[in-house]
């Protein structure tokens, strides 16, 4: 079966080595593999904190991909020989002011119906648990059992990984998915699926990427903060990176205003809640575009018998990589009911 993807980023490559893996003979069509969302992404893989109000939908998905990120992770690496940085570690999410210890209250409810081990924390024993936090935290929530990866290196390795596996790479910018030469087609473009009649909108966002050195004090694991109002992350790397983001803007395609502003705004929260980020050294500032459905939940499944949508993952694309690739790869493959209903990418047409 031949199969072309649209899209290199994480979900287009994790699809591509499946599906090559599978028997299918893949072309991938992109001119900048790894341009998009896929290197902005902070690599926080958790099925509990990542739940949102209005999403319930998604959290079953959410699970089966982070309980699979260990193996794929290791599977991965030994496919391509690129460590993908995969840690297990806690979530902390804190809040700062009285009205953020009750808005993670409110949240910690929904995140108790995932089925997770949600621990309710008074200020000292979250103290305890990561000294840098601020004096002035008002408690919070423990979640183990979350992992994290470094998503340029998960992107490296996909790569890697596909190219062992026989995909054929193609340096071109598709216009008319139809012309392709191929039995199946997979739109995995971000939030440039729109270009093909897909609900997808750009969702902007700014990361920031700070160094700590090898003397100074890290986090010791993810930390989610609400802060004033503002929900913020801090996820250290074993080689001394500390990434913080992230903010959400609904700017369309615009990376030339509001960076600034941006990186001051994370830079202040992320201080109020652990001072000692303000000793580190600030190496990046990056701005990408979360692709994003009108109900913030993924567009996967069929948009007619030859073309299959796998996009509008929203904040979740390196969480929700080994599902998709997984089933998206077994619906090319012929398995009619290898996605979740609720991501039809059909399910915004009139009638539908």
């Amino acid at each position: 079966m031949r199969l072309a993807v649209v899209g290199a980023g994480s979900i287009g490559l994790a699809i591509a080595w499946r599906a090559a893996n599978l028997g299918a003979r893949v072309t991938v069509h992109d001119p900048a593999p790894g341009s998009g969302a896929s290197r902005v992404a902070a690599g926080i893989l958790a099925a509990a904190t990542e739940a949102q109000f209005g999403e319930e939908a998604l959290l079953p998905f959410m699970a089966e991909s982070v309980d699979a990120w260990p193996g794929f992770a290791a599977e991965l690496e030994a496919a391509s020989g690129v460590p993908v940085a995969h840690r297990d570690t806690a979530t902390l999410m804190v809040g700062l002011g009285e009205g953020d210890r009750a808005e993670i209250d409110r949240l910690a409810a929904l995140y108790r119906t995932t089925g997770r081990t949600v621990d309710t924390l008074a200020p000292r024993r979250a103290r305890e648990l990561e000294p840098l936090l601020t004096h002035r935290v008002r408690g919070g929530v423990l979640v183990p059992g979350d992992h994290a990866v470094e998503p340029r290196a998960v992107h490296a390795a996909l790569l890697a990984a596909a190219e062992r596996a026989g995909v054929e790479f193609r340096a071109a910018h598709v216009e008319d998915p139809a012309a392709l030469d191929a039995d199946q087609v997979v739109l995995a473009a971000g939030c440039g699926s729109a270009a093909f009649g897909l609900p997808v909108r750009p969702v902007r966002g700014a990361v920031l990427r700070l160094r700590a050195s090898a003397v100074q004090p890290r986090p010791a694991g993810t930390v989610r903060g609400h802060v004033h109002g503002h929900a913020i992350y801090i996820v250290p790397r074993d080689d001394g990176e500390i990434v913080v983001g992230a903010t959400v803007d609904e700017r369309g395609f615009d990376r030339t205003t509001g960076t600034a502003g941006a990186a001051h705004d994370l830079l202040r929260w992320s201080i109020d809640l652990v001072p000692e980020i303000a000793e580190y050294h600030l190496d990046e500032i990056t701005v990408g575009f979360r692709p994003t459905a009108p109900d913030n939940l993924p567009l996967i499944g069929r948009v007619d018998d030859r073309t299959i949508a796998a996009t509008g993952h929203y904040r979740h694309g390196i969480a929700l990589t080994p599902a998709t690739a997984d089933r998206v790869a077994a619906l090319a493959l012929g398995d009619a009911d290898a996605i979740p209903a609720a991501f039809d990418p059909l399910r915004f047409e009139e009638g539908s």
